[in-house]
């Protein structure tokens, strides 16, 4: 067995572990309110985090100032709760216009 073969299978082995490890926990463990309210807060850092890296970087540089304004569309159609192919034409439209116009 190669080396690759084992990675993958540690890591499947570990993914269903994590998965299992929820339901079987269930009604056992409790945390405390604060916990909960610092694990929510790192969520959303974490996705801010993965946002902000999305939408600004491209191999390790600024992406260009047409995929952020992209991004910043669509954030004010989903918070405007609009439907979301709406949302990704949107976004996928301003993205396009400004490429078009010549902003990178």
């Amino acid at each position: 067995m190669s080396a690759t073969v084992a990675m993958m299978l540690a890591l499947a082995v570990g993914t269903y572990a994590f998965r299992l490890v929820g339901p079987v926990l269930h009604g056992r463990v409790e945390l405390p309110p604060r916990v909960q309210e610092l694990l929510s807060a790192g969520a959303i850092v974490l996705l801010a985090a993965l946002l902000a890296t999305g939408a600004l970087t491209e191999g390790g540089g600024f992406a260009g100032w047409a995929r952020p304004a992209g991004v910043l569309v669509a954030g004010v159609l989903a918070w405007r709760r609009a439907p979301f192919p709406v949302v990704v034409l949107g976004a996928a439209g301003v993205a396009a216009v400004l490429r078009v116009v010549g902003v990178a």
